[in-house]
């Protein structure tokens, strides 16, 4: 086991782990900032009650990966991805159920003085289906049906998570499991075929929804499709948070105010410590922090691109283009949500925001991709000496 974990971290992409505790670093503390004020004032807690949590987060992340996902290698997925599936049909069921209401949605599974949500998991979950599965159907494209079982799987999840109800984390997941199938390299004339089976399948959907007249979102999911120029609505529900991150994006400047001199965290922007914590950091560091934060996300991102085309089969490399795709997602939706773009949804951004379901997931996420980096260069060195 020692030999075994001290080849496999010899031969991980050392640049990808760098940036990947880097962020991590700099997420832990930005969340201390964030979050000491509403802690206090809000919460009635100590001003280090989610930067404690929040390390603990990362600490446990950080164990499971270096301990568990880099010490085992990805073709024993294969023996635990349908359990896995089936865990998380059972979780979200559960979770309609019995789950613990928060923000209006029934999401979370309290566990102690923790919470889960399942959600989080069905993402990672729905990524290693996409890669075990087509990894091993690469010779068998040719039935008929087969290739939809794990969109299908997806569709329900999607569904699922809708009726908790939680929209934006089931366009997310929706997103990443679409964007992930179309990842997969199918023959010219094979993904015609599945675009139009699937746009057919989304079309019946749509009409199916439209003759049922029912409506499908609540009050508040209905209000943020308002969205645009927060400003002129800042008494309203859809302006005043995103203009309150306008505000401290313009009083931030090029160089910030100063570690811990956030204006907008003394409760104007409502959990300032969750999806709208960018603001803050550009508030407190200023602009060009802020762009260089995420000229670092576009180097992760470019990381995992490049282990996704060098992997050495099929599986890992669908399986990394979806762990970017996890990651590109929620930066996206996040960011230009912030900006008003498009409306904003709650969506975490990666090693920033507060948060234990989605941080975990993250940090697996990556470190799947680090072990997969240190397979395609083991498999490289195999195959050079076997040529020798």
């Amino acid at each position: 086991m020692k030999d075994m974990k001290k080849s496999i971290l010899s031969k991980i992409d050392k640049p990808l782990l760098f940036m990947i505790i880097l962020y991590s670093i700099i997420g832990v503390f930005t969340v201390l900032s964030a979050s000491s004020v509403s802690a206090v004032m809000e919460y009635d807690e100590s001003p280090y009650y989610f930067f404690i949590r929040q390390i603990i987060f990362f600490v446990f992340s950080y164990f499971v990966g270096f301990v568990f996902i880099l010490t085992k290698h990805t073709k024993k997925y294969k023996k635990y991805i349908n359990f896995a599936c089936i865990l998380v049909l059972g979780l979200l069921i559960f979770v309609l159920v019995k789950g613990r209401i928060v923000n209006s949605a029934r999401s979370w599974i309290a566990i102690g003085p923790f919470a889960f949500q399942p959600s989080e998991l069905a993402k990672t979950i729905i990524i290693l289906y996409f890669g075990v599965f087509y990894g091993e159907l690469q010779d068998k494209m040719n039935s008929k049906y087969s290739f939809l079982i794990p969109v299908i799987y997806s569709v329900v999840v999607f569904f699922l998570i809708f009726r908790q109800p939680d929209l934006g984390t089931a366009l997310i997941t929706a997103a990443i499991a679409f964007l992930t199938f179309f990842a997969i390299p199918f023959k010219g004339n094979q993904m015609i075929k599945y675009i139009k089976i699937l746009a057919g399948g989304v079309a019946v959907a749509g009409v199916v929804l439209i003759l049922s007249g029912a409506s499908f979102l609540n009050e508040m999911q209905s209000s943020r499709l308002t969205y645009k120029a927060p400003c002129t609505r800042y008494t309203e529900n859809t302006g005043y948070q995103v203009c309150n991150g306008f505000i401290a994006f313009n009083s931030g400047g090029l160089f910030g105010k100063g570690v811990g001199n956030s204006t907008q965290k003394y409760l104007y922007l409502p959990d300032a410590h969750t999806d709208m914590i960018f603001p803050i950091m550009v508030e407190e560091l200023g602009l060009i922090v802020g762009i260089l934060f995420i000229a670092g996300y576009v180097f992760i991102l470019y990381r995992i691109l490049k282990i996704a085309k060098e992997a050495s089969n099929l599986r890992n490399s669908i399986i990394a283009y979806g762990a970017g795709i996890y990651l590109l997602v929620h930066i996206l939706v996040n960011f230009l949500g912030v900006l008003a773009i498009i409306p904003m949804t709650g969506t975490p951004v990666p090693f920033l925001s507060y948060g234990g379901s989605f941080t975990i997931n993250l940090i697996l996420c990556m470190f799947i991709v680090l072990r997969i980096s240190g397979e395609s260069k083991i498999d490289k060195t195999k195959e050079v000496i076997s040529r020798i």
